[in-house]
C-alpha cells in the first residue's frame, strides 16, 4: 500500500478478531522494525518485550485499561475482540534525554509494520505498572509504561477533520466505527 494511504490506516484499534492469531512471521517482522528506527545518540536503550503465549497475552491484557474517552463497556475489549500479541516497551534508567523520542520512532516503526500486513495496533499506557514489571519479569534498571496490543481489526477507524475549536475526542459512530476527529492542517501548521 502506498504511504499516505498507510499512515491513514494506522489508527488506534481497539477491537480485533481474537481467533486470528499473528503468524510468526509478522511477529517477527513487527520487531525486526524496531532495530531499523533512528536513537538519540544512538545509544538504543529501548528493550522490547514480546508477550507470544496465550497465557501471558491474556494475564497482559487483564492489567490494561482501554479507550479513556469512552465508558469502560464500550472502549475495553470483550472475549472475542480481544489482542492476541503484546509488545512491551522498556526503557533503561539510564537512558538518554531522547528516550522518549526513541519510543515514539520505535512506536512508530513497529505499527505502520503492522498495519502494512492488515495488523491493527493500539499504543496502551494505562495499565498497572507494578504488575506488568512483575508479570514480565522487568529488572529493576528499567521501567516500563507503554505496551502496545496488536491483532487483525474487525472495526474500522477513520479520520475526520475538524476545524480548531471543535471537539478532539474519539468516538463511535451509530455503526460502533471509531471516528478521529484531526486538526485541519491549516490550524496545525504555521508557514513562515
Amino acid at each position: 500500500m502506498d504511504l499516505q494511504t498507510l499512515l491513514e490506516k494506522r489508527r488506534t484499534y481497539r477491537k480485533f478478531d481474537e481467533s486470528k492469531p499473528l503468524s510468526p512471521n509478522d511477529r517477527e517482522a513487527i520487531l525486526q522494525a524496531v532495530q531499523t528506527a533512528s536513537s538519540g545518540m544512538n545509544r538504543q536503550s529501548l528493550r522490547f518485550i514480546s508477550v507470544e503465549s496465550q497465557e501471558k497475552v491474556s494475564q497482559v491484557f487483564d492489567l490494561t485499561h482501554w479507550a479513556a474517552s469512552l465508558p469502560p463497556e464500550l472502549g475495553q475489549p470483550k472475549p472475542g475482540e480481544r489482542p492476541v500479541y503484546f509488545v512491551a516497551v522498556c526503557a533503561h534508567e539510564k537512558s538518554s534525554p531522547f528516550v522518549d523520542v526513541d519510543k515514539g520512532l520505535a512506536i512508530s516503526n513497529m505499527t505502520l509494520t503492522a498495519m502494512d500486513r492488515g495488523i491493527g495496533s493500539c499504543i496502551i499506557g494505562n495499565f498497572n505498572h507494578k504488575k506488568m514489571q512483575d508479570l514480565l519479569g522487568i529488572g529493576e534498571d528499567y521501567t516500563c509504561n507503554l505496551v502496545l496490543a496488536f491483532g487483525y481489526p474487525t472495526i474500522t477507524s477513520t479520520i475526520k477533520e475538524v476545524a480548531a475549536g471543535e471537539d478532539l475526542s474519539y468516538y463511535l459512530d451509530d455503526d460502533g466505527q471509531y471516528i478521529v476527529p484531526k486538526l485541519k492542517i491549516e490550524d496545525l501548521v504555521r508557514r513562515v
